[in-house]
């Protein structure tokens, strides 16, 4: 498989941050492909060298996952595993839970390893992550230290500076958004009375005192209005509401059933198997709405979900951007067949996004493809080098500048407006040359060596269908234009290597063939600037027109809407 450019950026810097210090953190969002980056820089920085790493997780099901996706990008690495079921050292990398690592018997039966990779790296600076780091480093201390994580700060506000010195590389929330890798939220800021007295509550150490918030949200009136903003804006969308204490989500949940919308409660009491019923029943369709506190902000996602209600502010921003993105996840139809996914609509009641500004102002949106070395700058409270666009220290937290108050750019309906969403060409960006088939801007492919990748608007709306050697055609997506492209895109990543992607071979752009053009419609023979590469999409078309358009008419009739 292959890496997108801005992945590509990503392991680069992340590889030279390792070469200068030693260690290094990359900062990644849902969407951005974590695993994927922190598979590829541990390829590269342990090659066909004799050299062993080890990636730390803290789950079961992260260490799977991430196991796979590495055994895809490098597949001449060989792995193992130490869990709670075995413990194997024999692979050239080796995926271990946290838990069961810490135990004193299995570090001592550690070899000396030459990189120790951390996922989810906000819980590095935890006692039993500590443990594992100590060991590392006092049996080699020129290991090298990688973290990734999508939120750096964590709740106790308990740094990262005494594991990682440097941030490599940040990817943010609005360049995956511009690039059709999630999709744009909608946000707004609801005043029910009540943003005077939010604006008061005192801040603790991890977060504002959520039950001086319960004493201002948890009241009727205001769940009521709740209630009415959302089924004026979101009723037909699955939505998660975050709020500030559990008996304040219990009356949430209860009145949202009062209202006859199906609503359930997730809160870290529960038993695991309750918990995961619940989200089975969410998953579903069976419950609309799902209410927690803390426990769906990191770790959980279901891409149907459209819709975000915070009930709550959040002193952090990375918090807050947690929640939101439990919504901007993209739709694969195989796995969610009919249903549409076009942007996340966000109810904030809470005053997150006045307090912070909206995730669409704090995103780079510029659409620069930057390689090498990124720009950055000094922390002055840690002294940790980060990238310049940074507002806060993802190492400690600083904040750098007040953010813009948004209350001047809320209209009257409480939507932010006064923002230009501005879309990365991914025609420009992608590795494969992207064909207007017709000349009218409704059907665009790309050829690889073993697949293609295809977009085409019918009746109001893109489809992305992909095809590969020996498979028959799928259907990737549904929806905007920018967000199939990225769906077609990233097939043509995952099934075609470095090799076969030829966009800048000088061979594109030679006349189409006389071979090709047999197998062409009449019309075509006379188009005397065809290229071979035009030829090539055009007869791929050919070919597989009927499963395309099966594919897509297959959608039209009755599909179930997530936007």
């Amino acid at each position: 498989m292959r890496l997108r450019p801005r992945q590509k950026t990503f392991v680069e810097r992340s590889i030279a941050a390792l070469d200068a210090h030693g260690n290094t953190l990359g900062i990644a969002p849902t969407g951005a492909g974590k695993t994927i980056m922190l598979s590829a820089v541990t390829g590269e920085v342990i090659g066909d060298s004799a050299a062993k790493a080890c990636v730390l997780a803290h789950r079961d099901e992260l260490t799977d996952q991430n196991r796979g996706k590495f055994a895809r990008v490098n597949p001449g690495l060989t792995t193992s595993v130490i869990d709670a079921s075995a413990k194997s050292w024999a692979g050239q990398v080796i995926f271990a839970m946290v838990p069961t690592l810490a135990r004193i018997g299995n570090l001592a039966a550690m070899p000396k390893l030459d990189l120790l990779v951390i996922d989810e790296a906000h819980h590095a600076v935890a006692e039993s992550y500590r443990r594992i780091i100590d060991h590392v480093r006092a049996a080699n201390p020129d290991a090298r230290i990688f973290g990734v994580t999508a939120t750096p700060n964590r709740g106790d506000r308990k740094g990262l500076r005494e594991v990682f010195d440097n941030v490599a590389d940040q990817v943010r929330l609005g360049e995956l958004i511009a690039s059709g890798h999630l999709v744009p939220p909608r946000t707004f800021v609801i005043d029910v009375g009540v943003q005077d007295k939010l604006r008061a509550v005192r801040k603790t150490l991890a977060d504002f005192d959520m039950n001086e918030v319960a004493g201002i949200m948890d009241r009727a009136p205001v769940t009521e209005e709740v209630i009415h903003h959302w089924k004026d804006k979101a009723s037909d969308r699955q939505t998660v509401v975050f709020c500030s204490t559990v008996a304040h989500a219990a009356h949430v949940t209860e009145a949202f059933n009062a209202a006859d919308v199906p609503a359930a409660l997730i809160h870290g009491d529960l038993t695991a198997d309750t918990r995961k019923a619940i989200l089975a029943a969410y998953a579903a369709g069976k419950i609309r709405v799902i209410v927690n506190v803390a426990v769906l902000i990191e770790g959980w996602d279901h891409p149907p979900t459209s819709c975000v209600v915070l009930l709550r502010p959040s002193s952090y921003k990375s918090t807050m951007i947690q929640m939101v993105g439990r919504g901007l996840r993209t739709i694969d139809p195989e796995e969610h067949p009919g249903v549409v996914k076009i942007d996340c609509i966000v109810l904030d009641f809470g005053t997150s996004s006045l307090i912070h500004g909206t995730l669409e102002q704090d995103a780079d949106l510029d659409g620069k493809t930057e390689t090498g070395e990124a720009p950055t700058k000094v922390c002055p409270a840690c002294g940790a080098d980060i990238p310049l666009a940074c507002s806060e220290c993802p190492l400690c937290g600083e904040v750098f500048e007040c953010e813009e108050d948004l209350r001047s750019q809320e209209a009257d309906d409480g939507t932010l407006s006064g923002f230009i969403m501005t879309e990365i060409d991914l025609l420009k960006r992608s590795s494969f040359a992207w064909i207007d088939l017709f000349g009218a801007d409704d059907a665009l492919m790309a050829n690889g060596f073993n697949a293609w990748g295809g977009i085409f608007f019918l009746e109001g709306r893109w489809h992305a269908v992909g095809g590969a050697k020996g498979q028959s055609p799928r259907l990737l997506g549904i929806g905007e234009r920018t967000v199939c492209l990225a769906q077609a895109d990233d097939w043509l990543n995952e099934v075609e290597t470095d090799e076969s992607a030829f966009k800048t071979r000088g061979w594109l752009n030679q006349a189409a063939t006389e071979k090709q053009l047999q197998y062409l419609p009449p019309a075509y023979r006379q188009n005397y600037g065809l290229t071979r590469y035009h030829a090539s999409a055009l007869m791929t078309f050919t070919f597989n027109k009927r499963a395309i358009r099966q594919l897509i008419m297959a959608t039209t009739p009755d599909a179930r809407r997530a936007a």
